[in-house]
């Protein structure tokens, strides 16, 4: 009988392959099988070793409940076969990175594994663009949001009250394609209008661009400079900062945020 292998659920980080951990790369040298997902940075395939198989399992919309379960499906049958598997995931893999998902099915089948955290998009692309989610003079508080629900198809579950009144600043996965709803659904739970939004698409790379603008004028700001997904929204005074500590090279767009 093989022996059984094991699974590492690995944080890539955000996107620049620097990024990754000491760990996590360990994990790419050592694998046998690497199962990555759309927004792992490609360049970290080329320390997997010699003869490592790659299977890629990027997610298209609409599809997502099917792959997941091909991706569940691989991580037990590599697994069993005594292989040491690496699944490569964008950003931190607990991060709406379905690692806790993936840690339930190989504990049912009674896999060895460990989760590998990694650097999270929604502190690292602001950070990038220069604006750190807390600040002591700024935000004391943060928050990472799921960005995609919508009520109008019965999938928003977010408490927006206490979004809007409860923490300093948020960072919003997934969200361009509601940007309009957020911003409109903070407003009418009490947040001002004139709070200051990033939107920061694919940060920390090379095509990191910014868009600046507050819950009222971010949207049109969004949609006349053609930003796109992957991005994080970024809601709170700490926007502001930018204006001072922006240091990565981009390009910008939108209007500036007043610093005072």
């Amino acid at each position: 009988m093989t022996a059984c292998g094991k699974v590492y659920l690995v944080g890539a980080g955000p996107g620049d392959e620097k990024l990754i951990t000491v760990y996590g790369l360990e994990c790419i040298q050592n694998a046998d099988v690497i199962i990555y997902d759309r927004l792992v940075n490609q360049n970290l395939l080329k320390h997997a070793k010699s003869g490592a198989e790659l299977i890629y399992c990027g997610k298209e919309p609409g599809k997502h409940a099917r792959i997941q379960e091909q991706i569940h499906a691989w991580l037990v049958e590599k697994a069993k076969q005594g292989k040491i598997v690496t699944r490569l995931k964008g950003g931190d893999p607990c991060v709406f990175g379905r690692a806790g998902e993936e840690a339930e099915v190989l504990a049912r089948h009674g896999i060895p594994f460990e989760i590998v955290p990694g650097v999270t998009a929604g502190i690292a692309a602001p950070a990038y663009a220069g604006i750190p989610v807390t600040h002591r003079n700024y935000a004391a508080s943060f928050t990472i949001v799921t960005g995609h629900g919508r009520q109008e198809k019965g999938d928003d579950r977010l408490h927006w009250e206490g979004l809007a009144k409860g923490s300093d600043t948020l960072a919003f996965y997934m969200g361009i394609g509601n940007l309009p709803y957020i911003c409109r659904k903070l407003i009418e739970h009490g947040k001002p209008v004139h709070t200051p939004v990033a939107v920061i698409e694919w940060g920390t790379t090379e095509r990191q661009r910014t868009a600046v603008g507050t819950l009222q004028t971010i949207s049109d700001i969004v949609k006349n400079a053609g930003l796109s997904h992957p991005a994080v929204i970024v809601v709170g005074e700490v926007v502001r900062l930018r204006k001072t500590i922006q240091w990565f090279t981009e390009m910008e767009w939108g209007d500036a945020v007043a610093t005072t």
